[in-house]
């Protein structure tokens, strides 16, 4: 069992009672008392029966927090009340010895009273004590006085203990829950950039192959041996997706998209590879997706004759920049609107610190990416 915690089960309800049951060693004295025959036979059992009825619902207060169907609020003032009155008429009709049953109402106004309400009866409860002890023992009230004040308002510490506890259980699960959104948010687009870039390059090496077969079989042996090399590559790509510890290298997909354009028959313009010294990993991760995400576009929708990548380190008013842009000349554009691909894209870049910008020009359609540089470092660029 936790701080906080109701128990669901029997055995987790044992720890509770017990701990609730050694407190009640305060009791000693009204059962001294009772036992030692000092009362008449009808006073003792009015005294065991009073005895009985204040330790049943002093437990049922202290219960209330621990069980699934709380006491409603009105039931709590009420049985409160009924412990005050308890605690008032055994006192005074029975003896000093008894005084000690006010420390048990503190603690149940401690306990389950709303904090407001609290404040106010414990030292109510207080004062109530001292005008009973007035009548039966005013020494005896004056040594429970600081014991009635503390242990009521320590129990009202001990609930906002309790309630924070179980306010940081309830944040903990919820992060672990958003964490475990982020992780499904990261597979999904992973697996979506992973493979349509390698689906599409599979389906467009297959068609040359099919369109080979009967005329170049050499070259079509040549396409289907691509076809391998690229399935083969993303499956291992797919298993780093799922096992978190891929890393997109820009270099790599610059390669890649070349390879991709030429087989779908694009021309393409790519810069050298970047010096890219300095760049966050971060960054350049960002940089590497959206070039597969805007080649894979490319490929699959635009139906363009050429595309242009280029690579530029810019200087802007938050810092250097690394902005790629993938420019190309067909008819596809972005659709009616953001695909699941852009919009992973997007998200993507925002936590790398990035922007991204994808839209329509007059001949085709242009995706610029921009991630922080880290530092001054020259980049390559297509001329």
């Amino acid at each position: 069992m936790r701080l906080g915690e109701s128990p669901s089960r029997r055995r987790d309800l044992l720890p509770k009672v017990l701990w609730i049951g050694v407190w009640l060693v305060f009791l000693s004295s009204p059962v001294t008392d009772l036992a030692s025959g000092g009362h008449t036979t009808g006073g003792t059992v009015a005294g065991w029966l009073g005895l009985a009825a204040f330790v049943g619902i002093y437990l049922t207060l202290v219960f209330r927090n621990m069980i699934r169907s709380a006491l409603p609020p009105r039931w709590v003032g009420a049985l409160i009340g009924a412990l005050g009155v308890l605690a008032v008429l055994l006192s005074l009709t029975l003896g000093r010895h008894w005084l000690g049953l006010f420390v048990y109402v503190s603690v149940a106004c401690g306990a389950t009273l709303p904090l407001r309400a609290a404040y106010w009866t414990i030292p109510l409860t207080a004062g109530a004590m001292m005008l009973v002890g007035l009548h039966v023992g005013e020494d005896e009230a004056f040594d429970l006085l600081l014991l009635v004040l503390l242990i009521g308002f320590a129990m009202t510490g001990v609930r906002q203990l309790v309630r924070t506890t179980v306010q940081l259980r309830q944040a903990r699960a919820t992060v672990a829950q958003l964490a475990a959104n982020e992780e499904r948010l990261r597979l999904a687009r992973d697996l979506h950039d992973l493979l349509g870039h390698s689906l599409s390059l599979i389906t467009l090496k297959s068609e040359l192959a099919g369109r080979m077969l009967p005329a170049h079989p050499d070259k079509a042996a040549q396409q289907v041996a691509d076809i391998e090399q690229v399935s083969r590559q993303a499956l291992v790509d797919v298993r780093e997706a799922v096992t978190g510890y891929r890393r997109a290298r820009l270099a790599a997909e610059l390669a890649g998209a070349q390879v991709a354009l030429t087989a779908a028959g694009v021309t393409a313009a790519l810069p050298a590879e970047p010096d890219l010294t300095g760049v966050p990993e971060e960054s350049e991760s960002a940089l590497a997706w959206a070039l597969r995400e805007a080649v894979t576009n490319v490929v699959r929708h635009s139906g363009a004759r050429g595309c242009t990548v280029e690579l530029r380190h810019r200087q802007t008013l938050d810092g250097p920049k690394i902005e790629l842009t993938v420019e190309d000349d067909g008819a596809g554009g972005a659709g009616n609107g953001p695909g699941n691909g852009l919009t992973g894209l997007t998200e993507r870049l925002e936590k790398a610190g990035g922007t991204l910008e994808a839209t329509g020009t007059r001949h085709g359609f242009r995706l610029v990416a921009r991630v922080p540089a880290g530092s001054a470092a020259d980049v390559g660029s297509a001329s």
